[in-house]
């Protein structure tokens, strides 16, 4: 009796774990030298990429874009509150919402290794080619759409 491979297709999920972390290979070491952990670098990223909110981004929408469940961004925010990297507060249309903004030494630390990440994406561009990197780019967002649940944007926003 032989045993056959019942899968036909290549295991995807292990293969975009594994694009994940080759490419975190490159960004842990700055993340690490400022005893950022990854979830703490999506946080500062997200609140990076929404710093000209003036309202701040509530607690739900940090969850979403950063990947995180409640319970763990409660964690990775009231680490951060301490360091002194973000700050948190009621939302001033519903005192039952939190938001969240970072802090000037939040920013100054996004600015500073965006420089390190954005380097390692201009040499992933240089050796994919602009056009392979916006077609991975591409096919990840159409395989997100795919995937997500009805009334669902891909990033995780609903409608």
């Amino acid at each position: 009796m032989s045993a056959r491979n019942p899968f036909v297709h290549r295991n995807l999920p292990r293969l975009l774990l594994e694009a994940r972390e080759a490419v975190m290979q490159h960004t842990r070491p700055s993340l690490r030298e400022h005893g950022l952990s990854d979830q703490q670098w999506r946080v500062l990223r997200v609140l990076g990429e929404h710093a000209g909110d003036p309202a701040g981004v509530e607690t739900g929408r940090v969850a979403r874009e950063a990947l995180l469940l409640g319970p763990s961004l409660t964690g990775v925010l009231n680490r951060m509150e301490r360091d002194g990297l973000i700050r948190r507060n009621r939302c001033p249309q519903d005192a039952r919402r939190t938001v969240v903004r970072a802090t000037a030494a939040g920013l100054a630390l996004v600015h500073e290794l965006s420089r390190t990440i954005e380097s390692h994406y201009q040499w992933m561009e240089a050796q994919l080619g602009r056009e392979r990197l916006a077609q991975l780019y591409d096919l990840l967002d159409g395989v997100i759409a795919l995937e997500a649940p009805d009334g669902v944007e891909p990033g995780g926003a609903e409608e």
